[in-house]
């Protein structure tokens, strides 16, 4: 078994020298693969391509999208229109993107081969990291994987986010049918309720603490959160491993059984992990419980960045490893070096998986915490497009990609900057989605809809002739589950005063009018806490833009606009030394699975 793993590897390192040292012709031949097996789908022909699958062609005559340019083709799909509208191939199902258009998920179609297509880019991805950890086929991973909630379209194709498709499929399911590479039973990672999920996995990645060779989890702040509950369960835990029983809050009978199959009575494992747990130092749990891990398997780029203290306090700096870079609408590349630091880390985008374009992004001289917003495309923005082999070294660009399934020179939204090279194949730090303000878990929220938000819950201040003179937000994770933060400065009428339930009205206003991902967090997942409103003294906003209107921060006057979210640590501690009073919603926002419009037709 483990000569065949070398081999597959050694085949998986050779593969990946020899796509990266011939890019522009894999490029080239993808989209020609693409543009030929879909030449006579609706949208292309819409467009006059006229089954031309030369670059020039292509780039004269298909535009730049974004989703809401193809939305209406993807709703016929959903509502049940079978002609290959988007895709030769048929849609087996959508992916729910944690991106939202209009408030909803976006639907992002995909087919049964680009799903074998991912599972074949993991296999590339684990070759690379075990060149650094020979030995992890000698162990098990503790990973905590859950699954959401997913729901049919009318026209009856599932609609879920990409980790419940992949824990579902056959491809995981099979690749642990025999000796699992994790801790986790199958029936605890698909179990919906997240408390039953979480007690099971860490009550089974407990028992196995010794055949522990990695831990993780797909993003940094699940795994903080299971470090979280392990704070607060870990009595109940040990009583478990203690008796060999299973605590009664654990209802479903699958999970029971498969986590009975693992569990034994061990009142020794149950008194090292006591011991443990009863210190009065959490710093480096995870060595302690699991002295055999070599490394942290989390994304921590982009807004999972901000959780890296935290990791290292729990992991006693353990190398945090960041080993893919994909997204619902294709995996995009490999990190090639998994021991680099976090602040380090580049992806290498794998040239057979989809066809690359890169818009380069001019930045002017931003104040700290500025956001931009996104302008629409212009004939000339078009023109700016390069290949993968065009791009540049340190120049920022925004990625478009061409899919096998379905996806022309679609915006994906993420901003990437050019690192260096492995071969002739770009290398990129992700380095952040396009207008993203505040982020918690999978959540993204922009600037205009905190905007839209704070707008509707201003409504509750009117019967008090009270209104928001300024406002800015930022994400607290000093606690587990983060929340959102907003800074409220209020012109108020001193005769007619605010009661505290209206402020709390206003917290839960805001909730209602976020995206149908955030008030899943808050209300099915229970992974963001309750929104908070801060209200700040008189003067507050006017003593932010001097702060950074000073030398140092060199903005000017004429130029400053007021950021619509705090990171740099400075404007926070001012804000937080000028707040006079706060409020949180009182109670969880509505959601319910699928869209709205779905929910309304049934």
């Amino acid at each position: 078994m483990e000569g065949s793993m070398t081999e597959e590897n050694k085949k998986n390192l050779e593969f990946i020298e020899e796509v990266t040292s011939n890019v522009d012709e894999v490029q080239k031949r993808v989209l020609h693969e693409i543009l030929t097996r879909n030449a006579n789908v609706e949208y292309l022909q819409r467009l006059n391509l006229n089954g031309h699958t030369d670059r020039e062609t292509f780039k004269k005559v298909v535009p730049i999208i974004t989703y809401e340019d193809i939305q209406s083709d993807i709703n016929r799909i959903a509502n049940g229109d079978r002609s290959p509208i988007l895709c030769s191939q048929p849609i087996s199902e959508f992916f729910t993107s944690s991106g939202t258009s209009g408030g909803e998920r976006k639907l992002i179609p995909t087919t049964e081969e680009e799903n074998r297509r991912r599972h074949q880019l993991y296999g590339l991805m684990m070759s690379v990291v075990s060149q650094f950890f020979p030995d992890l086929g000698n162990g098990k991973g503790m990973y905590f994987m859950f699954i959401k909630s997913e729901a049919k379209t009318p026209g009856g194709l599932l609609a879920r986010p990409i980790l419940t498709s992949v824990y579902k499929s056959s491809l995981f399911k099979n690749s642990n049918s025999r000796v699992s590479p994790y801790t986790s039973p199958i029936e605890a990672i698909l179990c919906l309720d997240s408390y039953q999920s979480m007690y099971s996995q860490m009550l089974c990645g407990l028992f196995q603490n010794r055949e522990v060779v990695r831990v993780g989890s797909i993003f940094a702040y699940a795994f903080i959160r299971a470090m979280r509950f392990l704070e607060d369960h870990w009595s109940l835990l040990c009583n478990d491993i203690r008796t060999g029983t299973i605590n009664n809050k654990i209802t479903d009978p699958s999970v029971r059984e498969a986590v009975m199959k693992i569990l034994k009575p061990d009142s020794e494992l149950a008194d090292f992990i006591e011991a443990e747990c009863s210190k009065d130092s959490w710093e480096g749990i995870v060595t302690r419980l699991w002295p055999n891990t070599t490394y942290v398997d989390v994304v921590v780029t982009g807004a999972m960045s901000q959780y890296i203290p935290m990791l290292d306090y729990y992991c006693n700096s353990l190398p945090l490893v960041s080993t893919a870079y994909a997204s619902s609408e294709c995996f995009f590349g490999i990190n090639l070096n998994p021991l680099c630091k976090p602040s380090e880390v580049s992806y290498t985008l794998i040239p057979i998986v989809a066809y690359f374009e890169f818009l380069p992004i001019h930045r002017s001289n931003e104040v700290i915490d500025s956001i931009s917003i996104p302008t629409p495309f212009n004939e000339k923005d078009e023109q700016q497009l390069v290949d993968l082999v065009d791009v540049k070294i340190g120049q920022e660009y925004e990625l478009v990609v061409t899919t096998y399934s379905g996806l022309y020179r679609y915006r994906v939204g993420d901003v990437l900057r050019v690192a260096g090279y492995k071969n002739n194949a770009p290398q990129f730090n992700f380095i952040r989605r396009e207008n993203v303000i505040l982020s918690i878990d999978s959540d993204k929220t922009n600037e205009i809809e905190l905007q839209n938000a704070v707008k509707n819950a201003e409504n509750n201040l009117m019967p008090f002739d009270a209104s928001v003179i300024d406002y800015t937000s930022y994400v607290d994770t000093a606690t587990i589950p983060g929340h959102y933060v907003l800074f409220w400065e209020l012109n108020v009428n001193a005769s007619s005063p605010i009661p505290p339930s209206v402020l709390e009205e206003c917290c839960l206003t805001i909730e209602e009018s976020l995206n149908s991902v955030y008030r899943q967090g808050r209300t099915s997942d229970k992974s963001i806490g309750p929104l908070e409103i801060r209200i700040v003294e008189t003067g507050t906003f006017d003593k932010l833009m001097d702060y950074c209107c000073t030398s140092l921060l060199g903005a000017s006057i004429n130029q400053y606009k007021t950021p619509r979210c705090v990171k740099f640590a400075p404007h926070v501690e001012l804000l937080n030394s000028r707040v006079v009073s706060s409020y949180f919603s009182p109670v969880c926002p509505k959601w319910v699975p699928g869209s709205k419009q779905w929910n309304n037709t049934n």
